[in-house]
């Protein structure tokens, strides 16, 4: 209703099927949504999912990977405050988006299990983690783009990420 002129009721001057035409026939296409397609992964389970990832990565147009800290079950957030304040914004970003895109969220653990320093993924020559979250854009088996813990909850910049 909101995409239409505002109704004016007919009068002596204009007949009653006039205003019929003043409405468009057909409203313009929209763009549609793609589904967001998601897969979780913890340190113990990454490899077989990430395995699962890459072989599924060429049908769609965009691969992402966006490692977090894991939940508090009391809270049900993060233990991160930086992840608190990016996960809304980037699954905002991603939803939005018209392009197909895959998400592997990948949970690094608990905070000591996090700030140790031979922690998998920080010592892992792939992704080099040094904070979370941090988003990566994966193509042909490699980083090609990320975002830092920094930057990760600006939207010009994950705009940027998706399409680059």
């Amino acid at each position: 209703m909101g995409r239409y002129r505002k109704q004016v009721r007919p009068s002596r001057i204009y007949p009653r099927y006039f205003f019929l035409f003043l409405r468009p026939r057909f409203l313009p296409p929209r763009k549609s949504k793609m589904p967001l397609k998601t897969i979780d992964a913890t340190v113990s389970t990454f490899d077989s999912v990430f395995d699962e990832f890459g072989s599924e990565a060429p049908k769609n147009k965009v691969n992402l990977i966006l490692f977090l800290a894991d939940k508090d079950p009391s809270t049900n957030l993060s233990w991160c405050p930086d992840c608190v304040r990016a996960e809304p914004v980037i699954y905002k970003k991603l939803e939005t988006s018209t392009d197909d895109v895959a998400l592997l969220r990948a949970y690094v653990g608990d905070r000591p299990t996090w700030r140790n320093p031979q922690h998998p993924w920080r010592s892992d020559s792939r992704f080099k983690l040094t904070g979370v979250p941090t988003l990566i854009r994966w193509e042909n088996g490699a980083v090609k783009a990320r975002l830092e813990d920094h930057e990760a909850h600006l939207e010009r910049k994950i705009d940027a990420l998706i399409s680059s």
